[in-house]
């Protein structure tokens, strides 16, 4: 399902409300991505500081805690600027805050579209074996 030596798809799922988490992460897994959970911004930059090889981010807007979905993206990008960003979110787009390349879901999205779009962006899925 992936191009390289064995390597997996890597996704970050920052989502506060634990049902809507569980249930993309299961999806994921289910479609061969390896996935770490955070329900909060703060816990979510925990991941920077460390060298988890993170591929897909995939956050909601408003979260718990003093950061914003928003935030999140732009610290991401910043430190790692070839991460794919994934937006799924009740509160409505604002283009102004979202990084470039980015792309956003309205909630309830759906499933299957979310994980194929995380599979689309993954950079260990590109190559040679998509499309045919």
């Amino acid at each position: 399902m992936n191009d390289g030596e064995g390597q997996r798809c890597v996704a970050l799922i920052v989502e506060d409300e634990w049902l809507i988490r569980m249930e993309l992460a299961d999806a994921l897994a289910a479609a061969g991505v390896t996935v770490f959970e955070a329900s909060a911004g703060e816990d979510a930059l925990t991941y920077l500081q460390g060298d988890h090889p993170i591929h897909v981010l995939i956050t909601d807007i408003r979260l718990v805690g003093t950061l914003s979905g928003w935030d999140i993206a732009e610290a991401f990008r910043t430190a790692r600027p070839d991460i794919a960003v994934i937006y799924a979110s009740a509160n409505p787009p604002q283009e102004a805050r979202q990084v470039p390349g980015s792309v956003f879901f309205a909630k309830p999205a759906p499933m299957q579209q979310l994980v194929q779009t995380c599979y689309q962006l993954c950079p260990l899925m590109r190559g040679p074996s998509i499309g045919g």
